[in-house]
C-alpha cells in the first residue's frame, strides 16, 4: 500500500457525467436559442408564436442530430451482481455494472453497492473507442496496465478484436454508417432552413423529408449488428443484457417529427398556399399586390417614332 492506495491506483477513478463535446454543442445550441428570445419580443402580432415555434423546433431538431454523435446510450444494459472485484483475489464486493454502446465506442461502468466497500470507492466509468483512427485493443490494454477491475475489463474483452464473440468489426462498421448519415442529415437540415428563410417553402419541406430519411437510414445502418448473435455478459450468476437506448429513440422521434413537418409543409403548398405564407409570415397584403403605379415617365422619342 502507498497512502492506503493501492499502487495500481495513485488517484482514485471518478465517473464521467457528461462529455465535454456534448456540453460545447448544447452550449452552442442554447446560445442560439436565447439570441432569438431576445429579440422575439420585436415581432408583433399572431407571427411572434409562429416563429418562436419554427425557430424552436428547429433548433432542437439540429441539437439531437449532432448530440446523438457523441452520446454513449444507443444501446444500454445494467445488472446487479456479486463480482470479484480484482484479479487473483476471491474477495467479492455488490455492484452495478453498465455497459453503454455509442457510435464512436463502449463505455462500462462498475458502481458499488454502495459506493464504498473494502475502504475502496468503488465508482469507475471507462471508455473504449472503436471510431475508425482509434485502437480499440490499445485501449484495452491500457486498461490492463492500469490494473482497471475485472468486471470492467471482463466486459471490454467481449468487443476486442480478439475476442470470440466477433462483435467489435459489427460494431464499428454500423457506428461509422450510422454516424456518416447523420452528418449527411445535418447538412440537409442546415439546406432546409435556407429554403425555408429564401423563401422557397416547398423545397424547404422536401428538404425536411430528405432529413427524416436520413435519420431513419442511421438507425437502420446501427441495428445490423442485431443480425450478428450477441454472447452472453456473465456478471456472477446474472447476465448482462442490452436493449436500445435512449439515444436510439430519440432519434426515431426526431426523424418522424422531420417526416410529420416535413407532409405538412409540402400538402399545405399544395392545399392552402395562403395559411403556409400565414405561418412563415410571408402573406403580403393584396392591397400591395394590385397596387397601381399612381405616375408614368415615358420617352418622348419613342412615343414619336
Amino acid at each position: 500500500l502507498f497512502d492506503g492506495v493501492y499502487p495500481f491506483y495513485p488517484q482514485q477513478r471518478k465517473a464521467a457525467v457528461f462529455d465535454i463535446r456534448t456540453i460545447i454543442v448544447i452550449v452552442v445550441f442554447l446560445t442560439l436559442a436565447c439570441s432569438f428570445l431576445l429579440i422575439i419580443p420585436g415581432i408583433r402580432g399572431r407571427a411572434r408564436l409562429y416563429w418562436t415555434l419554427r425557430v424552436l423546433l428547429s433548433l432542437f431538431v439540429g441539437v439531437v442530430i449532432v448530440v446523438v454523435q457523441f452520446t454513449g446510450d444507443w444501446e444500454t444494459g445494467w445488472v446487479q451482481a456479486n463480482t470479484s472485484y480484482k484479479s487473483f483475489s476471491h474477495v467479492q464486493v455488490n455492484a452495478d455494472i453498465g455497459l453503454h454502446i455509442g457510435l464512436a465506442g463502449v463505455n462500462v461502468t462498475l458502481r458499488g453497492n454502495p459506493v464504498n466497500q473494502i475502504n475502496e470507492t468503488i465508482n469507475y466509468n471507462e471508455h473504449f473507442p472503436w471510431n475508425f483512427g482509434a485502437d480499440y485493443d490499445r485501449s484495452y490494454s491500457e486498461g490492463l496496465e492500469k490494473g482497471l477491475p475485472s468486471p470492467i475489463l471482463y466486459v471490454a474483452e467481449k468487443f476486442s478484436t480478439q475476442s470470440p464473440c466477433a462483435v467489435h468489426r459489427q460494431y464499428r462498421i454500423a457506428g461509422h454508417y450510422a454516424s456518416a448519415m447523420l452528418w449527411v442529415a445535418f447538412c440537409t437540415w442546415i439546406i432546409s432552413n435556407i429554403l425555408f428563410s429564401m423563401p422557397v417553402l416547398v423545397y424547404g419541406g422536401y428538404m425536411l423529408l430528405v432529413t427524416g430519411a436520413f435519420t431513419i437510414f442511421s438507425l437502420l445502418s446501427f441495428s445490423t449488428v442485431r443480425n450478428s448473435p450477441m454472447c452472453l455478459i456473465q456478471i456472477g450468476t446474472r447476465t448482462l443484457h442490452v436493449a436500445y437506448g435512449g439515444s436510439f429513440w430519440l432519434m426515431l422521434a426526431i426523424g418522424l417529427l422531420c417526416f410529420v413537418a416535413g407532409i405538412t409543409v409540402v400538402a399545405m403548398h399544395h392545399l392552402n398556399l395562403d395559411l403556409l405564407k400565414a405561418f412563415f409570415d410571408l402573406h403580403e397584403d393584396k392591397a400591395e399586390e394590385y397596387q397601381e403605379m399612381p405616375e408614368v415617365f415615358v420617352n418622348p422619342h419613342f412615343i414619336n417614332k
